[in-house]
């Protein structure tokens, strides 16, 4: 057995690994390519429901069955999807390992709010396909003079991608829970309001407090949602941030 065969084959067609041609017949009228694409596409214009194999099939004019030539199920093309979806990272050129994780962070989050759907793909496995494992060598490039050991590093980065992945989702289900075109800034005044003349204060006495203080009426009435999500992150990140150069601060055991 060669080190290729012990490549599985949904591995190799995330890396675009070529298969040999096959000795008899015509060449194939589709690839991985022209159906990931496809199905991104989709995604891009219906969410995830309207990338099913079924519709993506249709879309590029073939039967439903035609594309397990090139996708072996369901959930692979969801990991195809994915990798290709997320694209390459952008090229960080930060002074020091805290401000390379919050650009790192930021132009993470950027792809999953143009593509909202790719916060709702299932968790199969750690990254593998080549886009994420680019964005992987670009946060170990900026953890690399950092004393911390390799687990630190692979927890770090899972701990900001997965904030990354979580603000994503939750940012978009709130939109979609919101009355249409109601601002979040409205949103969160309406809410706070509410569960201020609800939560007792004998029961609940620091949520009470959290609820008659003013941070659900602090700022500008006509914020924009993109300005308060910002501001939500931003404090969540650098909480993170915050933790990490603790680690780093405390001496080796």
């Amino acid at each position: 057995m060669t080190s290729e065969d012990a490549v599985p084959a949904a591995l190799r067609r995330l890396w675009r690994v070529e298969e040999p041609p096959a000795r008899l017949g015509r060449p194939a009228a589709l690839d991985v390519d022209r159906v990931v694409t496809a199905a991104v596409e989709a995604a891009d214009r219906d969410g995830l429901d309207g990338a099913t194999l079924p519709k993506v099939a249709k879309r590029l004019g073939v039967t439903g069955m035609s594309l397990y030539r090139y996708v072996g199920s369901k959930d692979e093309l969801l990991v195809l999807m994915g990798d290709h979806a997320l694209g390459a990272p952008p090229r960080i050129d930060a002074g020091d390992w805290r401000e390379g994780l919050r650009a790192w962070a930021r132009a993470q989050r950027a792809v999953y709010r143009q593509r909202p759907w790719l916060a709702e793909l299932p968790v199969t496995g750690p990254p593998s396909g080549p886009h994420r494992i680019a964005w992987m060598e670009a946060a170990l490039a900026v953890l690399a003079p950092t004393p911390l050991d390799w687990a630190h590093k692979v927890g770090v980065l899972s701990l900001v991608g997965g904030y990354v992945v979580q603000t994503a989702r939750q940012e978009h289900e709130l939109a979609r829970g919101r009355a249409e075109g109601q601002p979040q800034s409205d949103a969160e005044r309406a809410y706070g309001r509410a569960l201020a003349g609800l939560v007792d204060p004998e029961r609940f006495p620091e949520t009470a407090r959290l609820f008659s203080s003013p941070l659900f009426d602090e700022g500008p009435p006509d914020a924009s949602d993109t300005a308060l999500e910002d501001a939500d992150f931003t404090i969540g990140l650098e909480l993170i941030l915050d933790g990490v150069a603790a680690r780093i601060a405390r001496p080796a055991s």
